[in-house]
């Protein structure tokens, strides 16, 4: 199965062509097959995506899609740390440090 990922222009959020337009969920994401290449020139030429690219894609039993490469399934799933851990913007002290 092949997908058409990218970046939406207006928001920087991580895409997915979901067959009438681009989705930020990748479930929604649809198998381009041969049309992925013509697809990718024609949105990236109407400025809706960035750098729009094909990648490899399985559907599991359960019906979600998981990218098959782990660049891609960071960018479908999230970080690959514990949120909870990471440093928060709205925390004053998020940029000390503790000695």
């Amino acid at each position: 199965m092949k997908i058409l990922t990218g970046q939406d222009l207006a928001s920087g959020d991580v895409v997915w062509w979901a067959g009438d337009g681009w989705s930020r969920q990748i479930d929604e994401a649809i198998d381009v097959g041969d049309t992925g290449d013509a697809i990718a020139k024609r949105e990236e030429g109407a400025r809706r995506v960035n750098v729009p690219y094909l990648i490899d894609a399985t559907r599991g039993a359960d019906g979600r899609i998981r990218p098959a490469h782990i660049k891609d399934r960071v960018r479908a799933l999230g970080p690959t740390v514990r949120p909870d851990l990471t440093l928060k913007p709205a925390d004053p002290d998020a940029g000390a440090w503790v000695i």
